[in-house]
């Protein structure tokens, strides 16, 4: 035990524990762009170079084929968001960015897991899944695989469930956003 009115350093299990060392909030940048060669290097190149972090990123088409959109999630407190926004404004590809507002915004992550399962635990496992609305894809004598789709937390939820099972393999997509209501971005 220390002195009075002086903290204890924390260890990094702690810190892990304590919410897997994040520091700020959580940002999610929904990115418009053209879709052309080069873009999304340029994109990471940049925040690259500030010394950010990206959690989670996903690129797909949008209902206009010259387009992509970009969604990435990064922590922002580590270093100000804005000042990357205003240099991605810069970028010449670059044609919208949105930081989505979490309780503006709907999320959803994809995610695959492979589960080593036989026999009493197969149907465990199926109720697992039934109750998180997952589904499951593919089964083997020795493993099943299952898709989940659902916010993040809904996803790592379903990871610690199955995981005493074990957890052959698993991949996850990285979250896509849209924001609520009549908004476009």
């Amino acid at each position: 035990m220390g002195e009075p009115g002086i903290k204890e350093p924390l260890s990094l299990d702690e810190l892990e524990a304590a919410g897997r060392m994040r520091t700020g909030r959580k940002h999610t940048l929904s990115i418009l762009v053209e879709n052309k060669t080069g873009v999304l290097t340029r994109i990471a190149g940049l925040f690259a170079r500030r010394g950010f972090n990206i959690d989670t990123l996903t690129v797909g088409p949008t209902d206009d084929e010259r387009l992509s959109r970009i969604t990435l999630t990064l922590d922002g407190a580590v270093h100000p968001i804005d000042q990357v926004t205003k240099q991605l404004h810069k970028l010449i590809n670059v044609l919208k960015i949105r930081d989505l507002e979490p309780s503006e915004t709907v999320t959803r992550e994809l995610a695959l897991f492979k589960v080593a399962v036989d026999g009493a635990q197969r149907g465990e496992l199926m109720q697992i899944t039934e109750i998180f609305r997952g589904k499951i894809v593919d089964v083997t004598k020795r493993s099943v695989v299952v898709e989940v789709t659902g916010t993040t937390e809904k996803v790592e939820a379903f990871e610690s469930m199955i995981r005493p099972f074990g957890l052959i393999e698993m991949m996850r997509s990285g979250e896509i956003a849209i924001s609520r209501g009549r908004s476009a971005t």
